[in-house]
């Protein structure tokens, strides 16, 4: 049974890692010296962060925080959030990991319904974090090589989750989905799920102790916490961690600090070609850079091509889900894909397609797509009702997408919600916005039906490049040139930013509260920088 926290001398280096906390004393032992991560012009190794990771875990443990307790770390990407981290799955603690951006409200609502023990605020590295802390009565606990931590009151009311017999069942990651019913779902995902994902995705993608990888997702998202913090430090390379995207420090780092693996979203991308194309700064250099992957959000076929463009590099594609930790396919490098299939299962994962009533579909068929592995998670947080409802007794997991099957490859169609009916024919927003984000004047676009006669239709939020300017009726035109009736928007709004999550997905529930407040008629040539607020065609 765990006890109150495992000691430097209690983890078997001798095996490869089976829980979390093992990776980095791991490679402390095999190469002290290797960098493990850079922040900024800050460096530190796998020994020192073995180090840190033994001392914070300490701090921890005097905090009152112990095995099955909630441990609630509000944070920006940094050295001081990675440590914490490591360091709360280490005394056996629950990591409930958070973006300091969040609101308010937002960071209120997982505090209260996840019943942290403490909340630890990464306050040297996020000014937002400070903010968070501040309010709550926090203080700073200490000061190491990377930065303040702070603690906030101490929940005396708070109880311990029963710790399981065996640690690889334990739970290594409480993490909240922004969802959209508006109430804070945790999903619980174990050190086995985690590590099979971390693995399996490194295994995939050919992660190497030699590689720099570019950490610029949200550790706060699983995306960033698995695919790319765990897999990495799994496969002993080096973290260069941001907390923001910006395209001419990713640019920088690709030639400065030798970068060979970027995953990042679409949208990231596709504002990275806007930004090199807006520059003239092709051909982009980076002489390490060798694999470019997307995850998190739809790809679509204009968003590849400039991208691919861009860095002369194929951009591989994969698939996940938060229940999933988050993998359930990714391309293969040694077979790389002309169109938009987020590629095969990775191994140890099945896949099953069903139609509205459960009926199982054909794979050429377009159905909801079920998935069984390693990789699903125990559950969602005191809500068993919800988690019976999404995994059945089975083990396969109801992910709420739609998806068809070519041969073994996967393509996603779009969300069972978002499914458009139109006149009885069904509408899958991802292909309209395929289409709108192929103008070259439009950055990108989403789509969402709304009830109107016939059913529903389709509305279109489009985000122009910089400096580009369009007329409607052309961007219309060129819609209705590649879609059949039904599948046209019959509303086109324009709109300065995308309500967009800090991955850069764009949030389609806040989309229809826009929607109906933008009444107002557009202009006959639209420009991103002369609009301010969303305008309708």
């Amino acid at each position: 049974m765990l006890s109150k926290a495992v000691a430097t001398s209690e983890v078997d280096t001798a095996r490869e890692p089976s829980t979390v906390f093992e990776i980095i004393p791991y490679w402390a032992e095999r190469a002290p010296g290797r960098i493990a991560l850079v922040e900024g012009s800050r460096n530190y190794s796998y020994f020192e962060l073995d180090k840190f990771v033994c001392d914070t875990a300490d701090m921890l443990r005097r905090s009152g925080i112990g095995p099955g307790d909630r441990a609630m770390i509000v944070c920006e990407n940094c050295c001081a959030a990675v440590v914490t981290y490591f360091a709360a799955t280490r005394i056996g603690a629950w990591p409930v990991i958070v973006n300091a951006r969040l609101a308010d409200r937002e960071i209120d609502d997982v505090r209260d319904h996840s019943g942290a023990r403490r909340l630890i605020y990464t306050t040297a590295a996020s000014p937002r974090a400070k903010a968070h802390c501040l309010r709550h009565g926090g203080v700073v606990v200490g000061s190491g090589p990377f930065g303040d931590i702070a603690l906030g009151p101490l929940n005396e009311s708070a109880e311990a989750e029963p710790v399981e017999g065996t640690l690889t069942s334990d739970v290594a990651a409480l993490v909240y989905t922004t969802g959209t019913t508006g109430r804070p779902k945790g999903v619980m995902l174990s050190h086995e799920n985690l590590l099979f994902v971390a693995r399996e995705s490194a295994k995939i993608r050919d992660l190497r102790p030699d590689d720099g990888i570019f950490a610029v997702l949200p550790i706060s998202h699983i995306l960033g916490l698995t695919g790319v913090l765990i897999s990495s430090l799994l496969s002993g390379a080096r973290v260069h961690l941001t907390s923001r995207f910006d395209p001419a420090a990713v640019l920088s780092a690709i030639n400065k600090d030798a970068i060979s693996v970027i995953i990042g979203t679409p949208p990231m991308y596709a504002m990275l070609a806007e930004y090199v194309d807006r520059n003239k700064l092709l051909p982009v250099g980076g002489q390490a850079l060798r694999l470019i992957s997307a995850a998190g959000a739809p790809l679509d076929a204009a968003t590849k091509a400039m991208t691919e463009k861009t860095f002369g590099l194929t951009l591989h594609n994969g698939y996940g889900i938060t229940e999933t930790s988050p993998t359930i396919t990714l391309t293969r490098l040694d077979a790389p894909r002309t169109d938009c299939s987020v590629g095969r299962l990775m191994p140890g994962i099945e896949a099953r397609l069903a139609g509205t009533d459960g009926t199982p579909l054909a794979q050429d068929d377009i159905g909801e797509l079920f998935v069984r592995g390693p990789g699903v998670m125990k559950g969602y947080y005191k809500a068993p009702e919800e988690t019976n409802q999404a995994v059945d007794g089975d083990g396969w997991f109801k992910t709420g997408d739609l998806a068809r099957i070519e041969g073994d490859h996967l393509f996603i169609v779009g969300r069972s919600k978002e499914l458009i009916i139109r006149f009885g024919y069904n509408v899958y927003p991802v292909e309209v916005e395929s289409v709108l984000n192929a103008h070259p004047s439009v950055a990108r676009s989403a789509v969402i039906g709304r009830e109107a006669e016939g059913g529903e239709e389709a509305l279109a939020f489009v985000q122009l490049k910089e400096g580009y300017e369009i007329q409607v009726a052309d961007l219309s035109e060129f819609a209705a040139q590649r879609l059949a009736p039904y599948k046209r928007p019959s509303k086109i709004y324009l709109t300065d930013a995308m309500p967009s999550s800090p991955t850069g997905k764009i949030i389609k529930s806040a989309l229809t509260a826009m929607a109906e407040v933008c009444a107002k008629p557009c202009s006959p040539i639209l420009t991103r920088s002369a609009v301010a607020e969303p305008t309708v065609s």
